[in-house]
């Protein structure tokens, strides 16, 4: 199955927070979603990759480009990173990854994060296969109120 990945803009905004909403469980407001891409849509260290088949979005992830002010240390993070359960075991993660491992050579990054959240298992071990090694370090998270 060819899974077509382009750069989003914000007429996908809808399906994205539609499909993220679904697999990660989550209520985003898509009106409020709109407002923070168009806020970054000038940010070329913001980039929202969007996987189509039949002009359906059947997968996205957010790809963060980190620069540092040290030499040749870009490092690209990802957050959610989802495929439509329907689609699932048919290849459209390892392929996004493919792409998104492509767009950060292309910006020079020296490595690829992400983080998951510990109830994903089946996207732990696509992300291992892929190359991904979960470090020792935790993931430190403080809620500001």
């Amino acid at each position: 199955m060819k899974v077509e990945f382009k750069i989003a803009d914000e007429s996908h905004i809808a399906e994205i927070v539609a499909l993220c909403n679904k697999v990660f469980k989550e209520n985003t407001n898509e009106k409020e979603a709109l407002k923070i891409f168009r806020e970054n849509a000038q940010d070329k260290n913001q980039i929202y990759l969007i996987g189509l088949l039949n002009n359906e979005i059947v997968a996205h992830t957010r790809i963060t480009i980190i620069p540092t002010i040290f030499e040749n240390m870009y490092y690209g993070v990802l957050n959610h990173v989802c495929v439509k359960e329907e689609q699932r075991k048919q290849k459209i993660a390892t392929q996004m990854l493919e792409e998104v491992e492509k767009i950060c050579k292309q910006r020079n990054c020296s490595s690829l994060k992400l983080w998951s959240n510990n109830y994903r298992i089946a996207a732990h071990a696509c992300y291992k296969k892929f190359g991904f090694n979960l470090k020792e370090a935790g993931f430190f998270e403080k809620n500001i109120d």
